[in-house]
């Protein structure tokens, strides 16, 4: 064990590796993508509040500062000693707890393939059987060395990129093969399994996804993953903390937010283009979540953005 990890002992712990390698890559504030598709690095210099996002199924490393992500008001606190986890695309809100320019919040995140997890699953490879009770589809497990390493040789492929298409799907592999050997194990085995309620979940939030401008008919999506309308209902909020329909509003009300802000829409246009019929249902809906009118919350926001590039 000592030989094979030599040189990443060299360097310290191994948040301390990532810790450095992150830093070197992300020299500002902002999230960084990377030569391995599925992986992206972020750094934050400073606190930040609560701020909507879309959780995609990944696991987030910490290995300097502090963040907590909240779900159907529950908060997940994630640091160096614990990792977040997602096994399906949860809506949350995310803050950053602990951070500054003297010591940044650094950090990365790695996309889940749930293919290779069950196809893991399918050798034999796992914590523990299949557990299909309740249970959110965000969790926090414990950041062991196991998972830790190979994180750092993923990172060390960023200086060899000839090497990136061969290795890194073998990293990556092991990743999700350690990630089913941790204390998160039964949340990815829940979505993975295809037997399971949460694979059929996770199908109808795919659904949504792609079809969120689409009227929504619970009882025709649950027919469609297969599942009863009670059942569906439950368990759709175990996992997600909301119901199809909240689910189904928040798709709508963030891309219309985004065609605002990137795309320059007006209100109505956008409120069109995401399903809405009626622009005045689409401004209140927009104010009671987001707390300002469309108009005025865009304002505000390309206001900061320019602050922003000129603190730059």
């Amino acid at each position: 064990m000592a030989l094979k990890h030599e040189s990443t002992l060299q360097r310290g712990t191994p948040q301390a590796a990532l810790a450095g390698a992150i830093a070197a890559r992300a020299t500002r504030p902002g999230d960084f993508d990377t030569a391995v598709p599925t992986l992206s690095l972020f750094r934050r210099d400073s606190t930040s509040p609560p701020t909507e996002c879309m959780v995609e199924p990944s696991i987030v490393l910490v290995v300097q500062g502090l963040k907590q992500v909240w779900v159907g008001g529950e908060s997940f606190a994630y640091d160096a000693k614990r990792f977040l986890i997602t096994s399906l695309d949860v809506p949350a809100n995310s803050e950053v707890v602990a951070a500054s320019k003297e010591r940044p919040c650094l950090g990365l995140t790695l996309k889940l393939d749930m293919h290779v997890l069950a196809d893991l699953m399918a050798r034999g490879q796992g914590n523990a059987p299949c557990d299909r009770s309740r249970g959110r589809g965000v969790g926090v497990g414990t950041s062991t060395m196991d998972l830790l390493y190979p994180f750092v040789r993923l990172l060390d492929l960023l200086d060899d990129p000839e090497a990136i298409p061969v290795l890194a799907p073998l990293i990556a592999r092991e990743i999700h093969y350690r990630l089913l050997r941790s204390d998160q194990a039964a949340r990815l085995q829940r979505i993975a399994s295809v037997d399971g309620q949460g694979y059929r979940i996770s199908k109808a939030v795919d659904w949504l996804k792609a079809n969120f401008a689409v009227r929504l008919r619970v009882e025709e999506l649950a027919a469609r993953v297969q599942m009863s309308t009670p059942t569906f209902h439950q368990h759709f909020r175990q996992l997600t903390a909301m119901s199809p329909l909240q689910y189904q509003k928040w798709l709508r009300l963030n891309e219309a937010k985004r065609l605002m802000l990137n795309e320059h829409l007006d209100a109505a246009s956008a409120a069109f283009r995401v399903g809405y019929e009626s622009p005045s249902q689409f401004s209140r809906e927009y104010s009671r979540s987001f707390g300002a009118p469309p108009k005025r919350d865009i304002a505000v926001m390309r206001a900061q953005a320019e602050q922003l590039d000129l603190q730059r």
